[in-house]
Protein backbone atom coordinates (compact mmCIF):
# COMPACT_ATOMS: atom_id res chain seq x y z
CA UNK A 1 0.00 0.00 0.00
CA UNK A 2 1.24 3.09 -0.70
CA UNK A 3 1.73 6.52 1.09
CA UNK A 4 0.20 9.65 -0.36
CA UNK A 5 1.56 12.39 1.30
CA UNK A 6 -0.41 15.69 1.81
CA UNK A 7 1.25 18.97 2.36
CA UNK A 8 -1.00 21.52 3.61
CA UNK A 9 -0.41 24.99 3.69
CA UNK A 10 -0.43 27.87 6.88
CA UNK A 11 -3.10 29.24 4.77
CA UNK A 12 -5.50 25.93 4.98
CA UNK A 13 -5.11 25.57 8.24
CA UNK A 14 -6.10 28.81 9.81
CA UNK A 15 -9.28 28.75 7.26
CA UNK A 16 -9.64 25.05 9.33
CA UNK A 17 -9.72 26.47 12.30
CA UNK A 18 -12.30 29.58 11.86
CA UNK A 19 -14.81 27.59 10.66
CA UNK A 20 -13.97 25.25 13.30
CA UNK A 21 -14.88 27.69 16.07
CA UNK A 22 -17.87 29.19 13.62
CA UNK A 23 -19.14 25.34 14.32
CA UNK A 24 -18.88 25.99 17.69
CA UNK A 25 -20.32 29.16 18.62
CA UNK A 26 -23.25 28.56 15.83
CA UNK A 27 -23.95 25.33 18.22
CA UNK A 28 -23.63 26.89 22.00
CA UNK A 29 -24.63 30.92 21.22
CA UNK A 30 -22.67 33.88 22.58
CA UNK A 31 -22.97 35.14 26.11
CA UNK A 32 -22.81 38.39 27.09
CA UNK A 33 -22.68 39.11 31.01
CA UNK A 34 -22.82 42.27 32.85
CA UNK A 35 -20.29 42.74 35.40
CA UNK A 36 -21.65 43.74 39.05
CA UNK A 37 -20.34 46.64 40.09
CA UNK A 38 -19.65 48.58 43.72
CA UNK A 39 -21.96 51.45 44.62
CA UNK A 40 -19.87 55.00 44.71
CA UNK A 41 -20.33 58.14 47.45
CA UNK A 42 -22.52 55.41 49.71
CA UNK A 43 -23.54 56.92 53.01
CA UNK A 44 -26.38 57.01 55.38
CA UNK A 45 -26.77 60.15 57.48
CA UNK A 46 -28.72 59.98 60.88
CA UNK A 47 -30.63 63.30 62.59
CA UNK A 48 -30.32 61.10 65.86
CA UNK A 49 -27.63 59.13 66.88
CA UNK A 50 -28.50 58.71 70.35
CA UNK A 51 -29.30 55.01 71.54
CA UNK A 52 -33.41 54.06 71.54
CA UNK A 53 -34.33 57.13 69.95
CA UNK A 54 -36.20 57.63 66.67
CA UNK A 55 -34.53 58.76 63.83
CA UNK A 56 -34.34 60.53 59.83
CA UNK A 57 -31.86 58.67 58.19
CA UNK A 58 -30.07 59.79 54.60
CA UNK A 59 -28.95 57.56 52.16
CA UNK A 60 -26.75 58.81 49.41
CA UNK A 61 -25.04 57.07 46.62
CA UNK A 62 -23.86 56.78 43.22
CA UNK A 63 -24.64 54.35 40.54
CA UNK A 64 -20.94 53.51 39.11
CA UNK A 65 -19.97 53.69 35.60
CA UNK A 66 -20.71 51.25 33.03
CA UNK A 67 -23.65 49.99 34.78
CA UNK A 68 -26.70 48.75 33.27
CA UNK A 69 -28.60 50.49 36.28
CA UNK A 70 -31.80 49.55 37.30
CA UNK A 71 -34.10 48.75 34.75
CA UNK A 72 -37.22 50.49 34.14
CA UNK A 73 -40.36 48.35 34.43
CA UNK A 74 -39.58 46.39 37.87
CA UNK A 75 -36.05 47.42 38.68
CA UNK A 76 -34.95 47.26 42.19
CA UNK A 77 -33.06 49.50 45.01
CA UNK A 78 -33.38 47.21 48.05
CA UNK A 79 -31.92 49.06 51.67
CA UNK A 80 -31.28 46.21 54.24
CA UNK A 81 -31.11 47.47 57.88
CA UNK A 82 -29.64 45.16 60.50
CA UNK A 83 -31.35 43.69 63.44
CA UNK A 84 -31.65 46.00 65.86
CA UNK A 85 -33.43 48.90 63.56
CA UNK A 86 -37.25 49.21 64.05
CA UNK A 87 -38.70 50.36 61.13
CA UNK A 88 -41.87 50.93 63.20
CA UNK A 89 -44.39 52.09 60.85
CA UNK A 90 -42.34 53.14 57.94
CA UNK A 91 -44.64 53.31 55.07
CA UNK A 92 -44.50 55.04 51.68
CA UNK A 93 -45.70 58.01 52.89
CA UNK A 94 -42.01 57.93 54.77
CA UNK A 95 -39.86 58.37 52.18
CA UNK A 96 -38.62 60.39 49.29
CA UNK A 97 -36.82 59.38 46.09
CA UNK A 98 -34.06 61.35 44.49
CA UNK A 99 -33.05 59.95 40.91
CA UNK A 100 -30.28 62.39 39.22
CA UNK A 101 -31.30 65.00 41.21
CA UNK A 102 -34.91 64.83 40.37
CA UNK A 103 -38.12 63.66 43.32
CA UNK A 104 -39.84 60.93 42.37
CA UNK A 105 -43.55 59.98 42.91
CA UNK A 106 -43.73 56.77 45.43
CA UNK A 107 -46.81 54.43 45.62
CA UNK A 108 -47.22 51.47 47.47
CA UNK A 109 -46.74 49.58 44.28
CA UNK A 110 -45.01 51.32 41.03
CA UNK A 111 -47.32 52.93 38.62
CA UNK A 112 -47.05 54.52 35.63
CA UNK A 113 -43.69 56.84 36.42
CA UNK A 114 -44.67 56.24 40.21
CA UNK A 115 -42.31 53.84 42.09
CA UNK A 116 -43.44 51.48 44.87
CA UNK A 117 -42.11 51.61 48.23
CA UNK A 118 -42.57 48.58 50.49
CA UNK A 119 -41.06 47.66 53.64
CA UNK A 120 -41.05 44.39 55.05
CA UNK A 121 -38.90 43.58 58.09
CA UNK A 122 -35.69 44.91 57.81
CA UNK A 123 -35.96 45.55 54.25
CA UNK A 124 -36.78 48.62 52.29
CA UNK A 125 -38.13 48.14 48.46
CA UNK A 126 -38.14 50.51 45.99
CA UNK A 127 -39.40 49.47 42.70
CA UNK A 128 -39.37 51.57 39.33
CA UNK A 129 -42.37 52.55 37.50
CA UNK A 130 -41.98 53.47 33.70
CA UNK A 131 -38.31 54.97 34.41
CA UNK A 132 -35.37 53.64 36.29
CA UNK A 133 -31.94 55.01 37.33
CA UNK A 134 -28.63 55.19 34.62
CA UNK A 135 -25.07 54.46 35.26
CA UNK A 136 -23.45 57.43 37.17
CA UNK A 137 -27.09 58.69 38.57
CA UNK A 138 -26.87 60.06 42.49
CA UNK A 139 -29.52 58.86 43.90
CA UNK A 140 -30.76 60.08 47.55
CA UNK A 141 -33.08 58.47 49.54
CA UNK A 142 -35.64 60.27 52.60
CA UNK A 143 -36.63 58.17 55.32
CA UNK A 144 -38.30 59.71 58.31
CA UNK A 145 -39.35 63.31 58.97
CA UNK A 146 -37.17 64.32 56.75
CA UNK A 147 -39.54 63.23 53.43
CA UNK A 148 -42.28 65.83 52.43
CA UNK A 149 -45.05 64.68 54.64
CA UNK A 150 -43.29 61.89 56.58
CA UNK A 151 -44.27 61.66 59.89
CA UNK A 152 -42.82 57.70 60.57
CA UNK A 153 -38.95 57.75 61.93
CA UNK A 154 -36.98 54.15 62.46
CA UNK A 155 -36.31 53.72 66.19
CA UNK A 156 -32.67 53.12 66.80
CA UNK A 157 -30.73 49.93 68.48
CA UNK A 158 -28.15 49.75 71.03
CA UNK A 159 -24.98 51.37 71.16
CA UNK A 160 -22.58 50.23 68.37
CA UNK A 161 -21.33 50.50 64.74
CA UNK A 162 -24.12 48.77 62.34
CA UNK A 163 -23.89 47.71 58.67
CA UNK A 164 -26.41 48.78 56.44
CA UNK A 165 -26.54 47.25 52.86
CA UNK A 166 -27.66 49.08 49.48
CA UNK A 167 -28.59 47.22 46.24
CA UNK A 168 -29.56 48.87 42.93
CA UNK A 169 -29.87 46.36 40.16
CA UNK A 170 -27.24 44.53 40.27
CA UNK A 171 -24.84 46.99 42.20
CA UNK A 172 -24.20 46.62 45.81
CA UNK A 173 -22.64 48.74 47.83
CA UNK A 174 -22.47 49.12 52.04
CA UNK A 175 -22.10 51.92 54.46
CA UNK A 176 -21.79 51.80 58.41
CA UNK A 177 -23.82 53.96 60.67
CA UNK A 178 -22.41 54.26 64.68
CA UNK A 179 -25.30 54.40 67.55
CA UNK A 180 -23.57 56.07 70.85
CA UNK A 181 -25.17 57.53 73.75
CA UNK A 182 -25.62 61.30 73.88
CA UNK A 183 -22.61 63.22 75.43
CA UNK A 184 -24.17 65.45 78.58
CA UNK A 185 -22.34 68.75 78.29
CA UNK A 186 -21.97 69.60 82.01
CA UNK A 187 -20.53 73.51 83.86
CA UNK A 188 -21.03 75.61 86.76
CA UNK A 189 -20.86 79.76 86.57
CA UNK A 190 -20.46 80.76 90.02
CA UNK A 191 -23.30 83.12 90.96
CA UNK A 192 -21.87 86.98 91.12
CA UNK A 193 -24.15 90.32 92.57
CA UNK A 194 -22.07 93.22 93.73
CA UNK A 195 -24.37 96.33 95.12
CA UNK A 196 -22.18 99.72 95.72
CA UNK A 197 -23.30 103.20 96.85
CA UNK A 198 -21.22 106.26 96.16
CA UNK A 199 -21.82 109.94 97.21
CA UNK A 200 -21.77 112.47 94.79
CA UNK A 201 -20.69 115.98 94.61
CA UNK A 202 -22.47 119.21 93.97
CA UNK A 203 -23.74 120.37 90.71
CA UNK A 204 -24.05 116.92 89.12
CA UNK A 205 -26.57 116.61 86.85
CA UNK A 206 -29.51 114.28 87.82
CA UNK A 207 -32.63 114.09 85.67
CA UNK A 208 -33.69 117.27 84.80
CA UNK A 209 -31.77 119.04 87.78
CA UNK A 210 -28.09 119.23 89.36
CA UNK A 211 -26.67 118.43 92.83
CA UNK A 212 -27.14 121.34 95.63
CA UNK A 213 -24.33 120.02 97.99
CA UNK A 214 -22.40 116.85 98.16
CA UNK A 215 -23.00 113.10 99.36
CA UNK A 216 -21.08 110.36 100.98
CA UNK A 217 -22.02 106.60 100.53
CA UNK A 218 -23.85 106.40 104.43
CA UNK A 219 -25.36 110.24 104.52
CA UNK A 220 -27.28 112.56 103.08
CA UNK A 221 -26.72 115.98 104.52
CA UNK A 222 -29.31 118.76 103.33
CA UNK A 223 -28.10 121.58 106.07
CA UNK A 224 -30.20 123.78 106.94
CA UNK A 225 -33.15 124.26 105.03
CA UNK A 226 -34.57 127.82 104.01
CA UNK A 227 -38.29 128.29 102.79
CA UNK A 228 -39.08 128.23 99.35
CA UNK A 229 -35.26 127.19 98.17
CA UNK A 230 -35.80 123.59 96.86
CA UNK A 231 -32.02 121.19 98.16
CA UNK A 232 -31.11 118.12 95.87
CA UNK A 233 -28.70 116.25 96.83
CA UNK A 234 -28.03 112.88 95.13
CA UNK A 235 -25.91 109.35 95.33
CA UNK A 236 -25.03 106.86 92.60
CA UNK A 237 -25.86 103.13 92.68
CA UNK A 238 -24.02 100.22 90.86
CA UNK A 239 -24.95 96.45 90.36
CA UNK A 240 -22.83 93.97 88.73
CA UNK A 241 -24.75 90.83 88.20
CA UNK A 242 -25.15 87.14 86.01
CA UNK A 243 -28.19 87.00 87.29
CA UNK A 244 -30.19 85.51 84.18
CA UNK A 245 -33.31 87.59 85.42
CA UNK A 246 -31.51 90.57 86.51
CA UNK A 247 -32.19 92.62 89.88
CA UNK A 248 -34.65 94.95 91.66
CA UNK A 249 -33.13 97.60 93.56
CA UNK A 250 -35.94 99.50 96.53
CA UNK A 251 -35.73 102.36 99.11
CA UNK A 252 -37.39 102.87 102.05
CA UNK A 253 -37.11 105.02 104.79
CA UNK A 254 -38.20 103.83 108.78
CA UNK A 255 -40.25 107.42 108.88
CA UNK A 256 -40.74 110.67 108.04
CA UNK A 257 -38.11 113.31 108.33
CA UNK A 258 -38.74 114.33 111.71
CA UNK A 259 -37.30 115.90 115.14
CA UNK A 260 -37.12 115.20 118.92
CA UNK A 261 -39.90 118.01 119.03
CA UNK A 262 -42.18 115.87 117.14
CA UNK A 263 -42.09 118.22 113.73
CA UNK A 264 -41.79 116.17 110.94
CA UNK A 265 -41.00 116.92 107.12
CA UNK A 266 -43.66 114.63 105.02
CA UNK A 267 -43.60 113.02 101.60
CA UNK A 268 -43.89 114.25 98.17
CA UNK A 269 -47.00 115.73 97.42
CA UNK A 270 -48.06 117.76 101.06
CA UNK A 271 -48.20 114.19 102.90
CA UNK A 272 -50.07 112.09 99.75
CA UNK A 273 -46.78 110.09 99.53
CA UNK A 274 -47.60 109.33 95.80
CA UNK A 275 -45.82 106.51 94.13
CA UNK A 276 -46.80 107.59 90.83
CA UNK A 277 -43.80 109.61 88.76
CA UNK A 278 -45.33 113.71 89.05
CA UNK A 279 -43.46 116.84 88.17
CA UNK A 280 -42.44 118.65 91.50
CA UNK A 281 -42.39 122.27 89.96
CA UNK A 282 -45.83 121.94 89.53
CA UNK A 283 -46.43 120.57 92.99
CA UNK A 284 -44.83 122.88 95.48
CA UNK A 285 -45.77 122.65 98.80
CA UNK A 286 -48.95 124.32 99.40
CA UNK A 287 -48.28 126.39 102.95
CA UNK A 288 -52.00 125.37 104.24
CA UNK A 289 -52.18 127.01 107.92
CA UNK A 290 -54.30 124.43 109.12
CA UNK A 291 -52.60 121.18 107.78
CA UNK A 292 -49.44 120.74 108.73
CA UNK A 293 -48.61 118.03 105.97
CA UNK A 294 -48.32 120.99 103.47
CA UNK A 295 -45.60 122.70 105.26
CA UNK A 296 -43.04 120.99 103.93
CA UNK A 297 -42.15 117.34 101.06
CA UNK A 298 -39.69 115.50 100.39
CA UNK A 299 -39.23 112.99 97.51
CA UNK A 300 -37.17 110.89 95.23
CA UNK A 301 -36.29 110.67 91.34
CA UNK A 302 -34.18 108.21 89.79
CA UNK A 303 -32.28 108.27 86.28
CA UNK A 304 -33.67 105.04 85.26
CA UNK A 305 -36.45 105.59 83.11
CA UNK A 306 -37.99 102.03 81.98
CA UNK A 307 -37.54 100.47 85.90
CA UNK A 308 -37.56 97.36 83.86
CA UNK A 309 -38.41 94.07 86.66
CA UNK A 310 -40.49 96.51 88.41
CA UNK A 311 -42.13 99.75 89.41
CA UNK A 312 -43.20 103.04 87.58
CA UNK A 313 -40.94 104.80 85.36
CA UNK A 314 -39.54 108.00 85.58
CA UNK A 315 -40.61 108.93 81.79
CA UNK A 316 -39.44 112.84 82.18
CA UNK A 317 -37.33 115.11 83.42
CA UNK A 318 -38.00 116.48 87.31
CA UNK A 319 -40.77 113.83 88.05
CA UNK A 320 -40.61 112.45 91.79
CA UNK A 321 -42.09 110.15 94.25
CA UNK A 322 -42.38 110.14 97.89
CA UNK A 323 -40.00 108.29 100.25
CA UNK A 324 -42.01 106.10 102.46
CA UNK A 325 -41.88 103.03 104.74
CA UNK A 326 -43.29 101.24 101.68
CA UNK A 327 -40.51 100.21 99.59
CA UNK A 328 -40.28 102.45 96.07
CA UNK A 329 -38.63 100.25 92.79
CA UNK A 330 -35.97 103.02 91.86
CA UNK A 331 -33.37 100.94 90.15
CA UNK A 332 -34.10 98.06 87.67
CA UNK A 333 -33.00 95.45 85.13
CA UNK A 334 -34.16 92.22 83.57
CA UNK A 335 -31.26 90.95 82.14
CA UNK A 336 -27.24 90.57 83.44
CA UNK A 337 -25.85 93.86 84.49
CA UNK A 338 -22.10 94.92 83.89
CA UNK A 339 -22.02 97.62 86.62
CA UNK A 340 -21.44 100.40 84.75
CA UNK A 341 -23.71 101.31 81.94
CA UNK A 342 -26.37 103.76 82.50
CA UNK A 343 -27.13 107.24 83.83
CA UNK A 344 -27.91 108.50 80.15
CA UNK A 345 -30.96 110.31 81.11
CA UNK A 346 -34.40 109.84 82.48
CA UNK A 347 -35.72 107.99 79.49
CA UNK A 348 -33.64 104.92 78.94
CA UNK A 349 -33.23 101.75 80.74
CA UNK A 350 -29.89 102.62 83.32
CA UNK A 351 -28.53 99.20 82.96
CA UNK A 352 -25.63 98.85 85.84
CA UNK A 353 -25.35 102.72 87.23
CA UNK A 354 -28.17 104.64 88.16
CA UNK A 355 -27.89 108.26 90.35
CA UNK A 356 -30.88 108.66 92.50
CA UNK A 357 -31.72 112.12 93.87
CA UNK A 358 -33.63 113.29 96.72
CA UNK A 359 -34.90 116.78 96.29
CA UNK A 360 -36.51 118.78 99.81
CA UNK A 361 -38.59 122.00 100.32
CA UNK A 362 -40.20 123.58 103.48
CA UNK A 363 -42.69 126.73 103.91
CA UNK A 364 -42.08 129.60 106.41
CA UNK A 365 -44.76 127.15 108.41
CA UNK A 366 -42.46 124.29 109.19
CA UNK A 367 -41.55 123.78 112.44
CA UNK A 368 -37.95 124.94 113.66
CA UNK A 369 -35.78 121.93 114.66
CA UNK A 370 -31.92 121.62 114.58
CA UNK A 371 -32.32 117.14 114.41
CA UNK A 372 -34.80 116.36 110.84
CA UNK A 373 -33.61 113.32 110.15
CA UNK A 374 -34.68 109.61 109.11
CA UNK A 375 -32.98 106.56 107.53
CA UNK A 376 -33.06 104.77 104.39
CA UNK A 377 -32.57 101.37 103.92
CA UNK A 378 -31.82 100.19 99.95
CA UNK A 379 -32.48 96.52 99.34
CA UNK A 380 -30.84 95.02 96.07
CA UNK A 381 -32.36 91.50 95.10
CA UNK A 382 -31.43 89.69 92.35
CA UNK A 383 -32.97 86.94 90.37
CA UNK A 384 -30.95 84.02 89.08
Amino acid sequence: MFAIPTNVGVTQRVVATLVACALVLFSVGVYNTAQAANLTNISDTLSNSDVSVVSDHTINFTIPAGSAGVAAGGGTIVVTFPAGFNMGSVAFGDIDLSVNSVDQALLAAPAGASWGAVVAGQVLTLTSGSAGAAATDPIVIKIGTNAAGGANQITNPTAGSYEIVVTAGADTGRTRVAIIDNVLVTAIVNTTFDFTITGLATSTAVNGTSTTGSTTATEIPFGVLVAGETKTLAQQLNVTTNAANGYVVTVEQDGNLRSSTGADIDGFIDGAYTDTPTDWDANLPSNSLLNENTWGHWGITSTDGNLQGGGTAFTAADQYIAASTTPRVIMAHNDPSDGTTGTADATGDDVGETFIGYQIQITPLQEAADDYQTTLTYIATPTF
